[in-house]
């Protein structure tokens, strides 16, 4: 784009985008009208640049104009599908509806006449089942490697009891069963790493980025309102 294109883009075009976008183009999902001026300067842009290197003469105000009218149609300066569910013009068709985390879920029927949304009916507070079936696997690597009276340790804990109901079971002094018990702790430390504490409350990659596209949105939300 030569420079005189390019100061026609920014001291004609551009003007008019920003005067006409926010009255006369309907914004889709959590689009706003800066977002939709900033995409309607590519698409103008593109279109001058066109002109330009074909020889033709046009003037700023058909530009502003074919460059909303993309804008109006749901094409964008990345990409115009149709079958994309994610698309602006899918959205704008019909074909796909994307609703939001936080609206109210439809439930037949009453839970205490609390309202749940569908954040609420989608999300699980379970972690990543790849984590936990690679956990298994480790653990299934450690047991084999155990003694019964470590195996006894790990299970009785896992039922909820204590080690002194372990240490009767084989009758033997509580103490030498907690001795059992803290190599256990050591052996495991050293088999799954000191930082599997860290490691067990740690919230799912796929969690992180859920939650900060929701904030994303919802910062965009709030500046539209």
């Amino acid at each position: 784009m030569s420079p005189q294109a390019g100061w026609i883009l920014q001291e004609e075009i551009v003007p008019r985008l920003r005067g006409a976008i926010p009255r006369t183009v309907k914004c889709v999902g959590c689009e706003d009208a800066q977002e939709l001026i900033q995409d309607a300067t590519a698409t103008a842009a593109k279109m001058l640049d066109s002109a330009e290197a074909a020889g033709k003469s046009v003037t700023p105000g058909n530009i502003a104009y074919y460059a909303i009218q993309a804008i109006k149609s749901g094409r964008r300066s990345t990409g115009s599908s149709k079958t994309d569910v994610m698309s602006t013009g899918t959205q704008l068709t019909g074909t796909t509806r994307i609703s939001s985390l936080d609206e109210p879920a439809a439930m037949e029927g009453e839970l205490g006449g609390e309202q749940l949304t569908f954040n609420d009916v989608l999300s699980q507070d379970q972690e990543d089942p790849a984590m936990i079936a690679a956990r298994n696997l480790d653990w299934q690597s450690l047991m084999a490697r155990l003694t019964e009276q470590e195996k006894a340790i790990v299970t009785f804990v896992l039922e909820g009891r204590t080690v002194s109901d372990v240490a009767l079971v084989f009758q033997v002094s509580r103490s030498a069963m907690q001795d059992t018990k803290n190599r256990l702790v050591q052996l495991i430390q050293e088999f799954m790493g000191v930082d599997i504490l860290v490691e067990v409350r740690r919230v799912p990659g796929w969690r992180n980025d859920m939650n900060t596209n929701r904030e994303r949105l919802a910062c965009r939300y709030e500046r539209r309102n």
